[in-house]
C-alpha cells in the first residue's frame, strides 16, 4: 500500500524488536505486525514506519547490515514455519526463556533463534533440498547466493571480517558460484537461502494484512553498507573502501565522526546503471509503501576519510572541488609553502614537554619517545611524520604514554590543507586555527580564502547535480513515497533539489528554527513545507517528554507548546503538544510509540536505541 502526498496522514515508528505480543518468541516478529495494525486502524493512524530489518547478524545496530537485501532472522517467527510442526515445544520454551526480561538480550535470542532453525531445517533437509518453491525463489533472489556464501565463509573463519579471512578476500563472481554449489557446503548455503524465503514470506504476509486494513508500512533504508557485508565483499568494485565515511567536527562532536563504512564509487556504479540501488528499492518494493532516505545529504555528497583516520576531523566531502598545486601556486604559493600548510611540522619544545621533558632539560626526549614516527628536518628542532604514517591509527598503534600519543594526534590534525592526493587538496574544517595559518602573511591569507570561496561555490554546484541525479534514479525505480532524512548542516543545493523531485524532508520540531534570525526562533508547524515529515523524535534523540523535562528552556517550551512556558509535563500537556504538531501543515507526522506511551502517564518508556528496547503487550 503505497502513501502518498495527496492526503495529510500520522503514524508510529518504532523498532520491530520492541514489539511484543503474546505469539511473541522472546523479541517481536514480524506477524506482531498485523496485532499493531489492528491497534492503528481504531487509533485513526495510517502508517507504522520501522526501523531497518535487515539481517546485521550479531551487531545490534539496525544500520549495520550484512546485506543491503536479506531480512533479519531475528523477527522470524518459527512457530508459523511449515516445516516446524515437530518442534513446538521447543519453540515454547525458547519463548519462555526470555519471557521475563524487560529488554530482550540481543545475542542470546539471535543464537537461540538460529540454533533451533537449524535443528528444523536439518529434520526436513530432504524436502528442503527438492522443493520447487525455494529454488524458483533462489532463481527470483540472486543476491541470495553471495549471501549465503558469505555467511557460511563468515562461520568458518569463526565470524572474523572478511579482511581477516586468510582466503577468498576478494572473490570473482565464479568463485561465488564454484562455492554454493559445492557438494560438501551445499546445505549450509540451502539453509540461509530458506530461512530468507521464509522471512520474505512471513513480512510479505503481513504488508498486505495491513494493507487491508488500510495501513502502510513505512520502512528505511541506511545509505551505507557495513564494510563487513556480503555487497563490499562480493563487489568491491562498488565501493571506495580507501575512504570511510564520517560527519564533520560540529558543536556535538568536537572531532567529527568516523562511522566505520567504506563510500560508493558512484562512477562504477553508475556503469551498471545502478543495479544495486534499483534492485535494493525493488526489493523493499515488495513490503514498504514509503521510506525514509537515511541520511540524504550523502546523496550530494558524503565526508570522506583516509582509511588509516581514527575521529572524523582530517576529511573532505566527495564529491568537491578541490585546490590543485597549479592554482595554490598560481596564488603565490611555492612547493616548500604549500608543504608548510598542508604537512603537520611538530615541534621539539611541544614534543619534549608532551614526553616530560622540563625545560631544565631533565626527563625523556621527545624525539626519542616518539622516534618511530618521525624525521627530523635537518638540523632544525622540527619534525615531519613518516611516509609510514597515514593517519591516526598509526599513532594510536605506536604504543605512546597518553600525554604524548595525544600531542602527536593533535599535531598531526594541525594542518590548513588536508592533501587529497599529490596535486589535490582540501581545506581542514578548521584550517584558520591551524598554527600554520597564522604564520602566512595577510596577501596569503586573502589569497587563499578567495581560493577556498570559490571552490566552496564550484562544490555546491557539482553537489547539486550529483544529488539530482542519484534520487532521480531512486524515484523512479520505485513507486515508494520517498522521505529524505535531511538533517545537519543542509547546503541550499539539498531543499531545493528535494521539492524538485517531490521528495519529503524531515522536521524535527525542537531543531526547526530560523538559525540566521536573531535569537533563532522556533518555525511554526503551521509554516513546516507541505512536503515534509513532522517527527516530535526520532530514534537519535531523548524523547519529547525527557526534552520538555530536562533538556528544554521556558522558551522552549513555551514555543513548542504555544502556552504558559512553566507547564510541567503531563499526559494533558503532551496530548497538546503533539496535537499541534498534528495540526501543522506536514503531510505525514509520525511520532515515536514512547512518545504515545507518554500520554498515559505511566513513566515506562526509554530511548530507542540499539541496546535499550520497549516492551509493549497486547
Amino acid at each position: 500500500m503505497r502513501l502518498s502526498i495527496e492526503t495529510r496522514k500520522s503514524g508510529i515508528v518504532l523498532p520491530l524488536g520492541s514489539l511484543r505480543t503474546a505469539r511473541s518468541g522472546g523479541v517481536g516478529e514480524y506477524p506482531d505486525l498485523t496485532v499493531l495494525g489492528d491497534l492503528c486502524v481504531r487509533c485513526g493512524l495510517s502508517f507504522i514506519q520501522l526501523l531497518p530489518v535487515n539481517d546485521t547478524g550479531f551487531q545490534s545496530s539496525p544500520y549495520s547490515a550484512l546485506s543491503a537485501f536479506a531480512l533479519h532472522p531475528l523477527y522470524l517467527r518459527l512457530a508459523d514455519l511449515p516445516e516446524a510442526a515437530d518442534f513446538q515445544s521447543d519453540i515454547r520454551a525458547l519463548a519462555a526463556r526470555f519471557e521475563g526480561e524487560r529488554r530482550f538480550p540481543y545475542p542470546e535470542i539471535l543464537s537461540a533463534k538460529l540454533s533451533l532453525l537449524r535443528r528444523i531445517f536439518d529434520a526436513s533437509a530432504p524436502s528442503i533440498r527438492k522443493d520447487p518453491t525455494l529454488a524458483a525463489w533462489i532463481g527470483a533472489n540472486p543476491w541470495v547466493r553471495e549471501y549465503a556464501v558469505f555467511l557460511g565463509l563468515k562461520e568458518e573463519n569463526g565470524g572474523k571480517s572478511w579482511k581477516d579471512w586468510p582466503a577468498l578476500r576478494d572473490p570473482s563472481a565464479g568463485d561465488v558460484e564454484a562455492l554454493w554449489e559445492e557438494p560438501g557446503r551445499r546445505d549450509g548455503r540451502l539453509f540461509h537461502a530458506w530461512v530468507q524465503m521464509r522471512c520474505e514470506e512471513q513480512f510479505l504476509a503481513v504488508s498486505r494484512a495491513l494493507a487491508d486494513r488500510g495501513v502502510a508500512l513505512k520502512g528505511d533504508l541506511p545509505i551505507l553498507m557495513n564494510d563487513d557485508s556480503a555487497d563490499v565483499w562480493a563487489h568491491r568494485s562498488w565501493f571506495r573502501t580507501d575512504r570511510i565515511a564520517g560527519a564533520p567536527p560540529d558543536m556535538f562532536s568536537e572531532l567529527g565522526q568516523n562511522w566505520g563504512f567504506p563510500i560508493y564509487d558512484w562512477e562504477a556504479l553508475a556503469r551498471e546503471d545502478f543495479a544495486f540501488w534499483k534492485g535494493r528499492l525493488r526489493q523493499a518494493e515488495k513490503f514498504y509503501g514509503a521510506y525514509r532516505i537515511d541520511h540524504v545529504l550523502g546523496f550530494f555528497r558524503i565526508w570522506a576519510l583516509p582509511e588509516r583516520e581514527e575521529s572524523g576531523y582530517s576529511g573532505a566531502f566527495e564529491p568537491g572541488a578541490s585546490l590543485s598545486r597549479a592554482e595554490l601556486g598560481s596564488a603565490g604559493f611555492s612547493d616548500d609553502r604549500i608543504r608548510w600548510i598542508s604537512e603537520p611540522h611538530v615541534r621539539e619544545t611541544g614534543l619534549d614537554e608532551a614526553a616530560g621533558r622540563d625545560a631544565a632539560g631533565k626527563g625523556a626526549s621527545g624525539a626519542d619517545a616518539a622516534g618511530a614516527l618521525l624525521d627530523r628536518i635537518g638540523a632544525e628542532p622540527l619534525f615531519l611524520f613518516k611516509r609510514t604514517v597515514r593517519g591516526e591509527k598509526d599513532i594510536l598503534a605506536a604504543g605512546l604514554p597518553e600525554a604524548l600519543r595525544g600531542f602527536l594526534l593533535s599535531a598531526w590534525r594541525d594542518r590548513v590543507l588536508i592533501p587529497l592526493g599529490p596535486d589535490a587538496f582540501a581545506p581542514a574544517w578548521r584550517h584558520s586555527s591551524a598554527s600554520a595559518w597564522t604564520s602566512l602573511s595577510d596577501a596569503e591569507r586573502s589569497a587563499l580564502e578567495g581560493l577556498i570561496r570559490s571552490k566552496a561555490a564550484e562544490s555546491e554546484r557539482v553537489w547539486e547535480e550529483h544529488g539530482r541525479r542519484l534520487l532521480s534514479v531512486l524515484k523512479s525505480a520505485a513507486d515508494m513515497l520517498p522521505c529524505a532524512e535531511d538533517l545537519g548542516a543542509v547546503p541550499p543545493c539539498v531543499p531545493k533539489v528535494l521539492a524538485e523531485l517531490e521528495i519529503l524532508g524531515l522536521r524535527i520540531p525542537r531543531w526547526t528554527r530560523r538559525w540566521d534570525e536573531a535569537g533563532q526562533p522556533y518555525v511554526e508547524p503551521s509554516d513546516y513545507p507541505r512536503l515534509t515529515v513532522c517527527a516530535p523524535s526520532v530514534h537519535d534523540t531523548s524523547t519529547l517528554r525527557d526534552w520538555w523535562e530536562h533538556e528544554a528552556s521556558d522558551a522552549d517550551r513555551k514555543a513548542a507548546c504555544g502556552g504558559d512556558a512553566s507547564t510541567a509535563w503531563s499526559p494533558e500537556t503532551g496530548a497538546r503538544v503533539l496535537a499541534r504538531f498534528a495540526g501543522g501543515a506536514s503531510v505525514l507526522l509520525v511520532v515515536q510509540l514512547q512518545d504515545l506511551l507518554d500520554l498515559s502517564g505511566d513513566r515506562q518508556s526509554t530511548r530507542l536505541n540499539s541496546s535499550h528496547r520497549i516492551r509493549s503487550r497486547m
